[in-house]
Parts: structure tokens; C-alpha cells; sequence
């Protein structure tokens, strides 16, 4: 289905079976994705027909939706929980999937107006938030937990204490968050491709902001297929390929971002205790684990393994070659010290857009008539927050630097 510019040339319509197309595409990508993960980590043995309302809440939160956990353990105790964590894999193949479909129409086009631009995106904001909508009054559902065969075990069944941990779906702000998320993405996508359509007004824009954004998206995307290979060979190598296809498809952008951050020279903090853990790989867990926040940098992780320094080799090739890409994509007027500080402010948005999605936090914990402490033994904590300001700054002084010498090295083969 097409219509006829002015030029004569076909263009796709963006109406609204098309925004359908589109939204749903997404969905069902994210849906695909999040199902196989959970199943891979075991997910589908969870009592009560859980797992697909438990895959909806994945998809819920890739999205920047808030799924709450709710604790009830009767009157004779106490729980309580929480988690705060975003299953990036997921994130991603939902943001490629539907910035897809939001461009497809807009292909072969130069220019475009705002107002036809914000009607398309209209479109789709309203039909991705009555799928939202949908799957947040889905993604609810409680679960029983077991107190064990020991005291508090035995004190539970005499005073019939049946302990539950559940999820709901704050809807207000997981339309709202979900939202943001697309409306990042849709203009993510815009500054992205060097072919999509932008108004008029936009257009002295493109290219100082395009460049700088498509490497940047590159310097993800390769961060992640670097991942990819590593896992495929460790499941090879080590066994273990279930849980090693379960971290690649619900949480790879995480550990592979975070990675990224640590290669810069960024320190994160944080704790693993109790029965949670950080999958892959066990260094991490290893660094953490502890009752006390401890730092994660290339330091600490280098003293349980030295090749973590290799971290700091693959990450100068990987922005040194994003800082390459940037240059070669800009105008043959731009000057080396120009394509320096596109690279710094584009690094440092990356890097905060990383330290802001990459953070996790869960706790669990339980209380039976004042035995157990919500924050002890019977329950856990898992902690990870960056060091913020740290980061951002060495994401500007890495970018000045490779910002530099990527536009000397692409001088050969920029663009006129």
C-alpha cells in the first residue's frame, strides 16, 4: 500500500493498520524473547500457571514499567520485598523491533513535516499504550514460600503462617514510564538513521547529531555481539548452556553495558547476600558477595582474576573504533577538536543512559513471631548503583581523547 509525493515516487502510508503492525511487531518480539529466557532459567515449573504472567511482567519492565512486589505473611509475621531490575535483552529487541516499524514508512523520504512526523507517532503512542494497558492488569500473581523443616518452619505450620510474595502492576506509572520509553525510541531511531525524514527546521542538526548518535548506537550493538560470542563459547566450553541462553536473552545488554562502564574506569558499588546472586559471569558474585558494600572496578575484579584488564584493551578499541565510525559519518569541514566534543557529550549520555538502566536492587526477607530479621538470615539482598559523577567524567575525558584521534584517522575517507 503507497501513496504519490509531489515527486512522483511511492511512499509507504503510516496510517493506522500500519501503527498496529508495528506496536504489535514489538510486543510480540519482546513477548518471544522474554518467554524463551524464563523458560530457559526454569521459569516454566513455577506453581499456579505463573510463567506467562510472569513473562508479562518481564515485558512490562523492559519497557520501563514498575512491577511492585508485595509481601503477606499473616498476622504473626512479617515479609517483605522488592526488586528493581530491567531485563535489557528484552529492552532491546523491543526498541530495534519497533523503531523498525516506525521508520519503515518514513523510508525514501528527504524531508518531512512536523505535523504529518507527530501524527504517525500519535498512532502508535496511543495503540502501544492500550498494550501496555493489557498486559499491565495481566502481570499480577502471588506465590507461596515455604518456611523449610527447621524452627521456623515448625512455628509457622503451629500457627498456620503461610508466608506469600507477590507482583502487581502500578499501571499509572507504567503507562507513563512505557510512554518515555517509546517516545525515546522513536526519536532515537530518528537521529539514527541517516536516512529517515526529518522537518525542515531539524535538518542543520543532522550533521553534528547523527553521527554522533549512530556511534553510539553501533558502540552498543557491538558491546552486546561481543557477548553473544563469549556466551555461545562458555556454553560450548563449561556446560551449563541453559543458564547461560537465559542470561544471553533476559540480561546480556546488562552485563555487557556494565562492562563497558568498568572498562572506562567507572566504579560501581554494591553487595550480593543471601540466596540471590549475579548469574554470570562469577566474578561478580564473587567481588560482592558480603554483608558490606563493596567497590567493583577493574581493580578489585583483577585481584580474584588478572585478564580483567583485558576489559580495559577491548573497551579503548571499542570507543576508539565508535569515535572512527562518528568521524568518517560527518562532513569533511568538521576539525578534529569538533569531532572531540561530539564524542565526549555522546559517550557521557551513553554512559548515563547505562549507570541509569544497568542498576539492580532485590530484597527479601521474613520475620515469624519476631524470629528472623527481615534484613538476616532468612532473607537476601542484592545491590548494584554506579558511582554517577565518577563515571560521566571519565566518559567525557575518554571521549575528548578518542573523539580526537578518530578525526584525524578518518580524515582519508570523510564525506564531502
Amino acid at each position: 500500500m503507497s501513496v504519490r509525493t509531489t515527486s512522483g515516487r511511492a511512499v509507504a502510508r503510516h496510517g493506522w493498520p500500519q501503527a498496529l503492525v508495528a506496536v504489535a511487531a514489538g510486543m510480540i518480539a519482546m513477548g518471544v524473547v522474554a518467554a524463551l529466557g524464563l523458560w530457559a532459567a526454569g521459569a516454566t515449573d513455577l506453581p499456579d500457571n505463573a510463567y506467562p504472567r510472569v513473562v508479562a511482567a518481564t515485558v512490562v519492565t523492559a519497557v520501563g514499567g514498575t512491577v511492585e512486589m508485595k509481601g503477606d505473611a499473616g498476622g504473626l509475621a512479617e515479609s517483605a520485598a522488592d526488586l528493581t531490575v530491567i531485563p535489557l535483552s528484552v529492552t532491546l529487541v523491543g526498541a530495534l523491533v519497533t523503531a523498525a516499524g516506525f521508520l519503515r514508512p518514513l523510508r525514501h523520504r528527504a524531508v518531512t513535516g512536523a505535523r504529518e512526523l507527530a501524527g504517525w507517532a500519535a498512532r502508535l503512542a496511543v495503540l502501544w499504550l492500550l498494550a501496555l494497558l493489557g498486559l499491565s492488569l495481566f502481570a499480577r500473581h502471588d506465590f507461596k514460600i515455604s518456611l523449610g523443616d527447621d524452627t521456623i518452619g515448625d512455628i509457622g505450620d503451629l500457627f498456620g503462617v503461610s508466608p506469600k510474595v507477590g507482583f502487581r502492576t502500578d499501571v499509572p506509572l507504567t503507562l507513563f514510564f512505557g510512554l518515555l520509553w517509546l517516545v525515546g525510541v522513536l526519536v532515537l531511531a530518528l537521529l539514527v538513521a541517516r536516512g529517515a525524514p526529518l522537518p525542515p527546521r531539524l535538518l542543520r542538526f543532522q550533521e553534528s547529531v547523527r553521527p554522533a548518535a549512530y556511534a553510539m548506537v553501533a558502540l552498543l550493538l557491538a558491546c552486546v555481539a561481543l557477548g553473544v560470542v563469549i556466551g555461545v563459547v562458555v556454553a560450548l566450553t563449561r556446560g551449563h548452556a541453559r543458564e547461560t541462553l537465559a542470561v544471553i536473552l533476559l540480561g546480556l545488554p546488562n552485563l555487557m553495558w556494565l562492562a563497558l562502564t568498568v572498562g572506562l574506569g567507572a566504579t560501581w558499588e554494591g553487595r550480593v547476600d543471601g540466596p540471590f546472586g549475579l548469574p554470570m559471569p562469577h566474578v561478580l558474585d564473587e567481588v560482592l558477595r558480603g554483608s558490606e558494600t563493596t567497590d567493583l572496578n577493574l581493580s578489585t575484579l583483577s585481584e580474584y582474576d588478572s585478564r580483567v584488564w583485558w576489559l580495559l584493551v577491548v573497551t579503548a578499541v571499542l570507543v576508539l573504533a565508535a569515535a572512527f565510525v562518528m568521524a568518517a559519518r560527518s562532513p569533511s569541514r568538521m576539525r578534529a577538536w569538533q569531532h572531540a566534543v561530539h564524542m565526549a557529550v555522546a559517550l557521557a549520555l551513553t554512559v548515563l543512559m547505562i549507570c541509569l538502566v544497568a542498576r539492580v536492587s532485590a530484597h527479601y526477607g521474613l520475620s515469624v513471631l519476631g524470629i528472623g530479621d527481615l534484613g538476616g538470615d532468612l532473607g537476601g539482598e542484592l545491590l548494584l548503583e554506579p558511582r554517577l559523577w565518577t563515571a560521566l567524567g571519565l566518559a567525557l575525558a575518554w571521549g575528548l581523547v578518542a573523539g580526537f584521534i578518530g578525526g584525524l584517522a578518518a580524515r582519508p575517507v570523510q564525506r564531502r
